[in-house]
Formats: C-alpha cells, structure tokens, sequence
C-alpha cells in the first residue's frame, strides 16, 4: 500500500507481452490449442519462479519472494485508479469518468452516467479486492513465490484471453476456468473477511445477508461473492445491463438497496482496504504457523 506497483518494467506487463506474442503463433479456434496455451504459460511460470527460489538461500530468497509477492498485488493501482473515478464525478466531470473507466472495466462507457459508472467502479472494486489482494495473499501463503506466481499468470491470461469475444469463445476456455478453480477457496475466505470488514461500521448482517441470498447469482462462481458482500454493506444495488463491444449482457442484481452514487466509491475503497489488511494478517499468520509446524 505505501510502495504501489511497480511503474516500469511490470513484470506482470512483461508476461502479457509474452502471452500475445504466443497467442499469435498458436491461436486456433480450438479448446485444445487454448489449453496447450494456458498450460505453456502457467506452468512455464511457476517452474521458473521455482527454479529460482530453489537456487538461492537466505536474504537472497527472501528478497525474491518478497519481489515476487509484490509484483502480483495490485491493490494500491486499484485503490487510485477508483479514487480518480470518484474525482472525476464528485467534480460533475463525466466526460472524463468514462475516459478513466477503461481503467477498470471492460465494458461499454460511452453512454454510462454517473450512478452507472459508480456502479461499475464498485463492482471492479469488489472483484479485484479478490483477484489482485486477497488470491495473491493465500497462494503466497500455501506455496510461496512459485504458487503465487502461477496464480499470476493465470488471472493475466484469463483478462487476456478469458473473455466470450468470438475469438477467444474457445481458444480462452482453458485460461478463463482454470482461474475460477484457483479462485473457488480464496474467493470464499476473501468474500468473509469483506463481510468481517464491514462489520466495523455495524454492516456485516446487511453483507451477509446479500451474500447468502445473492453471492451465487453472479455470472462468476467467485466475482458474484464479493459484489454481493460490497452491495449488502455499501447499501446498495449492483449488476444489470452491461455492454460489451456493442452486446447488451443483463446481470443479475446484487442487492436491496438504492443506486450506487459516487461517494460510494470511497466507502468500497475503504471497505477493500479493511478487507485486504485482514487478508494480510490472517495469511501472515498462516506463514508462521507452517514455519514453526
């Protein structure tokens, strides 16, 4: 949180580079050829990192996998890039929202208006408390830099290849399942420590609540479990129609209450915030009690 992601030379930028180089040399409308794909990739990954480790000792190693954890948070450029949305509303900017809300969503944002880009910088929000904190948390915890690394490039190939585009529909299955699998233990810990989080302004009954009866609704079996959480704690209502290169997607909604406005993009910042800091102390945790097992 006080560092930030690296601003040059990501590696995780430097892996996709690498997955669309290779996607153009093996791409075909086949779920085989998407799988050999994801396979040349994820483990590609986790074997380096492992060779890696393995080769050093000491602060060396601790160093490595310190860098390596870093590399695969993301939560300090999710945390401004929502901040600067809520600016560009709060200052009645709209034009320059939908300009920013590339940033954090895929879909259409041309035509979204406030509450509607609120609405979609919260749900970001909540999904990516998961995919860029608390996952990379738990696979660093249960398995070091290798794991973690692995768990990396496979939520980098989902965002790259994962999506229902005609040319990925097939060739993006592999990449775009094998994420929620990864996802299925942490999305369930990350989705309750949200709903412990929320509990520190007197909303865990409400997150729980919209958890229990919403958290499966979701397109995503892991994504739907944190948008619930946010919606019964923000008080709010989230999902509906999406656009998508021009394709009308119509969500479930998750939630009872009212349309998200921009002030609630702060109160999910600092609900991820709560959330992540739990994650954080809880896999901690988790590392010393296999260090002294």
């Amino acid at each position: 949180m006080l560092l930030g992601d690296p601003t040059r030379l990501h590696p995780v930028a430097g892996f996709g580079d690498v997955a669309l180089a290779l996607e153009r040399r093996i791409w075909a409308d086949s779920r085989r050829r998407g799988a050999l794909f994801t396979l040349l990739l994820v483990a590609g990954t986790g074997a380096a990192s492992c060779v890696a480790t393995s080769h050093l000792r000491g602060w060396r190693r601790v160093l490595l996998e310190t860098a390596t954890l870093w590399c695969t948070l993301g939560g300090r450029s999710l945390d401004r890039a929502a901040h600067a949305m809520w600016q560009a509303l709060a200052a009645g900017d709209v034009a320059a929202a939908r300009e920013l809300a590339p940033t954090l969503v895929g879909r259409d944002t041309a035509n979204l208006d406030p509450s509607d880009l609120a609405r979609a910088t919260i749900e970001s929000v909540a999904e990516n408390t998961g995919d860029a904190i608390v996952a990379p948390l738990f696979f660093f915890a249960i398995g070091g830099a290798p794991a973690v690394a692995a768990y990396r490039a496979t939520n980098t190939l989902d965002a790259i290849v994962g999506h229902r585009s005609d040319r990925h529909r097939r060739f993006g299955w592999a990449s775009a399942r094998l994420d929620d699998l990864l996802n299925l233990v942490p999305a369930r810990l990350g989705a309750a420590m949200a709903a412990l989080a929320a509990a520190a302004e007197g909303r865990g009954p409400s997150a729980i609540a919209s958890l229990r009866a919403d958290g499966h609704r979701h397109p995503s079996p892991n994504a739907g479990l944190y948008e619930a959480v946010f919606a019964g704690a923000l008080g709010v209502k989230l999902g509906g129609e999406n656009r998508y290169g021009g394709i009308v997607e119509h969500r479930p909604t998750l939630g009872s209450g009212r349309a998200p406005q921009p002030d609630d993009i702060l109160a999910a910042i600092v609900l991820a915030r709560r959330a992540a800091m739990l994650a954080a102390f809880a896999f901690a945790a988790t590392l010393e009690l296999r260090r002294r097992a």
